[in-house]
């Protein structure tokens, strides 16, 4: 009997110090895809002429993002796991999948990834104090019940570090609320001076071929998105841009999108972004003007209007001039009223 108790231990696995990843990419974006942590951890990972990989990885527990190119997935990793990763980047978020030992947390983070795109309203902070507690009330309800479907099978660390995000989030994002009314108050002041002076002028590449000038703008409202490939939040406010498009296509204003593309995101490759620029603008099927900025951050237009955050939105009167330096975004409950009730729209 000891002997065979022997035999049994002896046989049994060892547990593994490393993380077998391996999957296929459909339409990769890239030759390589890069798993990154931080500081605490960066590897790049050969993809073959197949769009398969596979690799190991040493890490400490946790969660990781794997890019491909300008696309990003999360990935919870723990030595001794084995996952297969399949993407097809032509719906990047949609198709993520993960299948092997130790899988079940990466769906997780696939999924919630889903579901939070829809879940904040980017205008959200526009609402009034009453309107806002209420929606943060529905959002809290939403991410418990998300959380409570699916935590049979996540690993206890990150099922303990969900719980706790989650119950951060009201106090959380009610602090930010209030701390974005003080700087919309202060951004107010600061753009002041721009109030009914002509806008810097540009010269931009115009998507559909050709420069544009802000002279060529001017005879009607000019609502202009400063925005570009790699900013999510520019991503999330483009549905809403859309249906402002369509909803004031009958009104005396027109939509311009000018990127502030450099290479950001891109490797610093400047090329390269201007052909994800075009790409974006494509694949999302973007209307109004679409520009992209000769010289990034740095053109005179961008310098003059402050920019150095984005999304930022402008809009200018039929004769050029500002109206607002600091405008609401397309997701504001608010933007469309203002605009339907300036003079002669």
């Amino acid at each position: 009997m000891c002997l065979a108790g022997l035999a049994i231990i002896a046989c049994k696995e060892e547990p593994k110090d490393y993380v077998t990843f391996s999957g296929k990419i459909t339409n990769p974006n890239s030759d390589s895809l890069y798993v990154f942590q931080g500081r605490n951890y960066n590897k790049t990972l050969k993809v073959n002429e197949d769009g398969t990989f596979n690799d190991t990885l040493k890490v400490n527990t946790g969660i990781y993002m794997i890019y491909d190119g300008n696309e990003q997935t999360a990935v919870y990793l723990k030595n001794g796991a084995e996952i297969n990763m399949t993407i097809d980047t032509k719906q990047f978020d949609e198709s993520v999948k993960f299948t092997g030992k130790g899988s079940e947390s990466s769906n997780y983070l696939a999924e919630k990834a889903l579901f939070q795109e829809d879940l904040i309203n980017p205008g959200l902070f526009d609402y009034e104090k009453e309107e806002f507690t209420k929606e943060v009330e529905k959002i809290q309800s939403k991410m418990n019940s998300f959380l409570a479907e699916r935590e049979a099978g996540l690993d206890s660390l990150l099922l303990a570090n969900e719980k706790s995000t989650i119950s951060q989030f009201t106090p959380g994002i009610t602090g930010a609320y209030e701390q974005q009314k003080m700087q919309a108050e202060m951004r107010a002041k600061q753009f002041a001076d721009l109030i009914g002076k002509p806008a810097p002028n540009f010269n931009f590449e115009n998507v559909k071929g050709g420069k544009t000038t802000l002279a060529d703008l001017k005879g009607k409202y000019t609502y202009i998105d400063v925005w570009a490939t790699w900013c999510g939040p520019c991503i999330r406010e483009i549905p809403y841009l859309k249906e402002l498009e369509k909803d004031m296509h009958d009104k005396n204003i027109q939509f311009v999108s000018i990127s502030v593309d450099d290479g950001r995101g891109y490797k610093n490759d400047a090329a390269a972004a201007r052909e994800g620029w075009i790409k974006m603008v494509a694949d999302k099927d973007l209307g109004g003007i679409q520009l992209l900025s000769d010289a990034g951050w740095k053109a005179d237009f961008i310098q003059g209007f402050k920019i150095n955050s984005i999304p930022r939105f402008l809009l200018l009167d039929p004769k050029g001039n500002v109206v607002d330096a600091d405008a609401k975004r397309p997701s504001s409950p608010k933007l469309k009223e203002y605009l339907n009730g300036l003079e002669n729209m």
